[in-house]
């Protein structure tokens, strides 16, 4: 049994739940969002929405609480956005937004140009990169994809984290 699955998910005021056969779409104050589920799970909408599970098989039910997570951030998402902030230190490391793109300055022969996915923001004041959406998936790819451009090192902690993110610092070399 799914603990997650089981839970009904309550649907706030000014956002509607709709579905289309097994196209599920979420409308807010924020946004919109659709997405397609399988059949394996039955999707009942009234005041809240609840799950269950068409089969019992071991496939249907991993999907159960899978998609009672997506769904709730789906809910979560149009009501208030996702923000996911970026902290790029090193001298000479340098981001800025021009349009749909993010232009980076990281330390190799060439500006590197990232463009910005349609349904997400990004902002860049000084060093810090905000990035916010209502689609929890979207703007955690995305931001992943960018801190992948300059992960941060260990020995002097140049790169690019998640403000949150601590990075272990390492001893360098010892001389003699």
């Amino acid at each position: 049994m799914s603990r997650i699955g089981k839970q009904e998910i309550a649907i706030p005021k000014g956002v509607t739940v709709t579905m289309d056969g097994s196209i599920l779409k979420v409308v807010g104050p924020k946004g919109t969002l659709t997405k397609i589920f399988r059949d394996d799970v039955v999707i009942n909408i009234a005041d809240k929405v609840t799950l269950s599970v068409k089969r019992n098989d071991k496939f249907s039910r991993s999907l159960w609480g899978t998609y009672a997570s997506h769904i709730k951030n789906m809910i979560i998402g149009v009501e208030t956005p996702y923000q996911k902030k970026l902290i790029l230190e090193g001298v000479g490391f340098k981001s800025d937004v021009k349009g749909k793109e993010l232009h980076f300055a990281l330390g190799f022969s060439h500006p590197v140009v990232v463009p910005i996915p349609d349904g997400i923001t990004a902002t860049a004041e000084k060093n810090n990169i905000t990035i916010t959406g209502v689609d929890k998936e979207l703007v955690g790819s995305f931001t992943a994809a960018i801190r992948a451009l300059k992960k941060p090192e260990p020995y002097k902690g140049k790169g690019m984290r998640y403000d949150d993110e601590v990075i272990r610092r390492k001893q360098g070399k010892k001389t003699a």
